[in-house]
């Protein structure tokens, strides 16, 4: 199967991780790559290390926003998605790919590269999660389940920060 959650909306990556726990729970092998996101910033990502150990691997370089910079994002988001393709093709079953879509749609992962990677996954039996704003149309239509989050109300509208243990 391949899980698309996109959308404006919070709640993504709290879905794929919902995912990890539910798959964990049948013994499925599970794996998940974290691509925007920096190591030690974000709160799962101490759980992820502690359940999946060496399956969990946080590639992000955090925020991109200088093109200066694109480089060096480029070449950890290739290394992502790379080592994602060798954890499905040495076994394991479910693949989280947590905001790989705003990897995608930042161009620092390019759409071929992304289906390649669907199709190693398809060809070793293995699902897919995928989580970002902005989910092409083409990931849309070959996807078994999209979920689109929707923001009906967010505190950031009215001047707050995010908040540490609820956001991040």
């Amino acid at each position: 199967m391949i899980v698309v959650y996109t959308g404006e909306g919070k709640g993504k990556t709290s879905a794929a991780l919902g995912q990890v726990i539910r798959a964990l729970g049948h013994g499925l092998r599970v794996a998940c790559v974290q691509f925007m996101k920096r190591d030690g910033v974000a709160g799962e990502q101490r759980i992820l290390k502690q359940l999946l150990q060496d399956d969990f691997l946080a590639g992000g370089l955090g925020f991109f926003r200088d093109r200066k910079e694109y480089p060096r994002h480029r070449a950890a988001s290739l290394e992502a998605l790379n080592w994602a393709r060798e954890k499905v093709a040495s076994g394991v079953q479910v693949c989280i790919l947590d905001e790989a879509i705003c990897a995608l749609h930042q161009g620092l992962i390019l759409a071929q590269e992304l289906k390649d990677m669907l199709q190693t996954a398809a060809t070793h039996g293995a699902h897919v999660v995928l989580t970002g704003r902005d989910a092409p149309n083409w990931l849309v239509e070959q996807a078994d389940i999209v979920t689109e989050m929707a923001c009906r109300k967010h505190h950031f509208s009215g001047g707050q920060t995010a908040v540490r243990g609820m956001e991040y």
